[in-house]
């Protein structure tokens, strides 16, 4: 896609990060988007700043986790126009610590937001962009399912979380061959990023009350945040970087987005491991002093 003024976008996770940067970039471009997320507030004051710099938005209040309110953003689209140009499944949250600690609550959570999320904006968009290519042979649509790196690679003490990135991954790869088998003209992509200064280690404070825990974190969850914290407060790799990268795909129809390529060295290791048969390679082999602090951290009693 190279033309995109006055089409549509829209953004999932849209008041901050990752998500309000490819709002940011789309509305640049001329298109009307439609940011959705779950934070009222945040997402009110990322849509007036955007309008204040001559931007058309639409802001959505939607939990992306929730079937019905996704429904409700797609009739919201639809009011709009047949259908969106540029769908951005972008809307995640992060989680650690190790894996048989995760609670049901947990892992309800976690997996509503990152996974059904990225699947309930699937299931509304997907077949609204096929009956507008199919009604308009310039229609051109793009959708992009934010998984992470760790989509691709394993790392310890972030179970829950590497398990719906991987789903993510697994889910785009089957809907860009999906697509491929009905359509020339709606294409799927799958963004990758690895650590990018965002507020995904307080992702907490937009769990519902619900959904919340009613035993202390343990160690190891806490541990988990404090090393996502550093590791996100440490990346060099910025948001809206990240974005024009997204755009940068969109426009050569590249499937896979990555933010930091050099990282992908791991994803190899450990290819090599399925294919060889062998143990899983310690994540930490290049980089032990690591792995030596994370057990410590782990074993140390309080």
């Amino acid at each position: 896609m190279r033309e995109f003024a006055g089409r549509i976008a829209v953004v999932t996770g849209a008041a901050s990060g990752i998500g309000l940067e490819l709002a940011r970039v789309a509305a640049s471009r001329g298109m009307h988007v439609v940011m959705a997320d779950v934070q009222t507030e945040a997402l009110d004051r990322s849509a007036a700043a955007l309008r204040s710099e001559g931007a058309r938005i639409t802001a959505v209040p939607v939990d992306t986790s929730d079937a019905g309110s996704m429904r409700a953003l797609a009739g919201r689209v639809d009011s709009e126009a047949p259908a969106p140009h540029l769908v951005f499944n972008n809307a995640g949250v992060g989680t650690g610590g190790l894996i048989w600690e995760q609670s049901l609550k947990t892992w309800e959570w976690v997996v509503g937001v990152n996974l059904f999320g990225v699947a309930h904006g699937i299931r509304e968009f997907v077949p609204r962009m096929l009956a507008a290519a199919q009604a308009d042979a310039n229609y051109e649509g793009h959708v992009v399912n934010t998984a992470s790196m760790a989509g691709l690679v394993n790392v310890p003490n972030m179970g829950a979380y590497n398990v719906t990135k991987h789903a993510v991954v697994s889910l785009s790869e089957t809907l860009f061959h999906d697509l491929a088998l009905v359509c020339e003209r709606v294409h799927a992509h799958v963004l990758c990023p690895y650590f990018v200064p965002t507020a995904i280690a307080q992702s907490e404070r937009n769990r519902p009350s619900s959904l919340t825990d009613d035993e202390p974190h343990t160690r190891s969850q806490d541990v988990a945040r404090m090393m996502t914290e550093k590791a996100v407060r440490g990346g060099h790799v910025t948001a809206a970087d990240v974005a024009t990268l997204v755009f940068d795909a969109i426009r050569d129809n590249r499937f896979y987005i990555y933010s930091h390529p050099n990282a992908l060295g791991g994803l190899r290791t450990r290819f090599d491991d399925i294919l060889q048969g062998r143990n899983p390679t310690d994540p930490f082999r290049d980089r032990p002093d690591i792995g030596v602090r994370l057990r410590e951290a782990l074993t140390n009693r309080r």
